[in-house]
């Protein structure tokens, strides 16, 4: 059996979703790249009861390790390191050198921001941060929340808990330190390699490949798959051992044998980075012209470093005046067939192009919603457009959802029209 973790998230904010939770599933990879699985990731609130029980729960599946995010600053509601001290059978002590060691970050940090505090508050906040599990190892803050490491007290019985910072920063740059400390090391001595692929394809359906799966029963039995379709992308991903790497890549090429038109990936690569790469291997430049998204698919062009190497620019032109003077687009064009048309796009794609001189040109326009429909041209509608001198793409489509999944959808598609264009 291979060694198995558990993750508990914490924070009133991540648990509403006020704040997105980014460590968990950061915390998973890191964990799967060193050979653990994740059994169970739990979100919690700031509350005691509820986190003792999530403590409970962990260590009842036997899992080999506990990882906890959040809950180590100096307010009343960050009450992690206590709980946890209580769960693992450990009083709190004062560590005095940790104690001095925050004081002295505090103190550089307040003064860089040239603002007056409470001097008292202040030592009370860090007196608090300084407060940890009697026998528990430290690790060094990166902001002023510690690091800790808390094995279970003697005659008791129970996996070791890793408690790390919330905030991704800090917490991302103290994984190195936790991961060698000698406690997590021995509770993680049985771990084994576990591999993971992606294959993605683009306008497969989901119930397809799933039928596809089942004809491969035999096949696909010493592998872990999960399928999830996210804005019209299919994703296929396959957990597996060593052992099963034969099986695997006959299931990859079986797979790429079947949807040879829709696999654009097969080795992980998201589309971002094979419109970016395509682009930069044969030396194409690209510009943009959007309506509805209002820069979105220029923000996803730009992500990537380096990008300035084949985006020139975008320009937003969501207002019919600004279609006509930015993009070029005819006033008389726009007022024969209305700005949301395939001719409207095509004519942005090439002002585009034009405009900020690229050998490729995007045009989008729709409505995002949620008014502005009509029965001709219903909310969610988009058309877009793909170009370069010597061809174009174009697309129609009717997304459904929120104002913000017709300009997220939107973006996709338009990022798959330039990859189908490219070739």
């Amino acid at each position: 059996m291979s060694t198995r973790a558990g993750i508990v998230v914490t924070g009133t904010e991540v648990l509403t979703g006020r704040v997105a939770d980014r460590n968990g599933p950061w915390l998973a990879e890191q964990l799967r790249t060193h050979g653990v699985d994740v059994a169970h990731t739990v979100v919690v609130g700031d509350r005691r009861a509820d986190l003792l029980a999530a403590l409970e729960f962990l260590a009842g599946t036997g899992v080999d390790l506990v990882l906890t995010s959040g809950g180590l600053g100096p307010t009343a509601d960050d009450l992690t390191a206590e709980v946890v001290a209580q769960f693992q059978g450990r009083p709190m002590v004062l560590d005095e050198a940790l104690e001095a060691h925050i004081t002295a970050i505090v103190e550089r940090l307040l003064a860089g921001r040239g603002v007056h505090w409470d001097p008292d508050a202040t030592a009370a906040g860090t007196r608090k941060q300084a407060l940890v599990p009697d026998g528990a190892t430290v690790l060094a803050p990166v902001g002023t929340a510690p690091g800790l490491v808390v094995p279970v007290a003697a005659g008791r019985s129970g996996p070791p808990m890793l408690v790390l910072p919330g905030p991704p920063r800090e917490l991302q740059a103290m994984w190195p330190a936790a991961v060698a400390d000698p406690v997590v090391v021995a509770a993680l001595a049985r771990r084994r390699e576990l591999r993971q692929a992606t294959l993605r394809l683009w306008g497969t359906p989901e119930a397809e490949i799933a039928a596809t799966l089942r004809s491969l029963d035999a096949l696909i039995t010493p592998l872990e798959i999960t399928t999830c379709l996210r804005d019209g992308e299919l994703e296929i991903v396959t957990r597996y051992g060593p052992d099963a790497q034969p099986a695997y890549d006959e299931f990859a090429a079986t797979i790429a044998a079947a949807y040879p038109a829709t696999l654009f990936s097969a080795d992980g690569r998201q589309i971002d980075e094979v419109v970016a790469e395509t682009l930069l291997a044969r030396g194409l430049t690209i510009a943009t012209a959007e309506s509805c998204t209002a820069g979105l698919l220029a923000g996803r062009l730009a992500d990537r470093p380096g990008s300035s190497a084949y985006l020139l620019g975008g320009l937003v032109t969501y207002a019919n005046e600004a279609k006509t003077e930015l993009a070029g687009v005819p006033a008389d064009l726009i007022a024969r067939v209305g700005a949301v048309s395939a001719e409207v796009a095509a004519a942005m794609a090439d002002g585009a192009r034009a405009r900020l001189r690229t050998d490729v040109g995007v045009g989008i326009t729709g409505i995002a919603g949620p008014g502005g429909g009509s029965a001709d041209k219903p909310v969610g509608l988009v058309h877009l457009c793909a170009s370069t001198a010597s061809a174009s793409l174009a697309r129609r489509v009717v997304i459904p959802g929120s104002r913000a999944d017709v300009r997220r959808r939107t973006t996709e598609i338009a990022l798959h029209l330039i990859r189908e264009l490219l070739g």
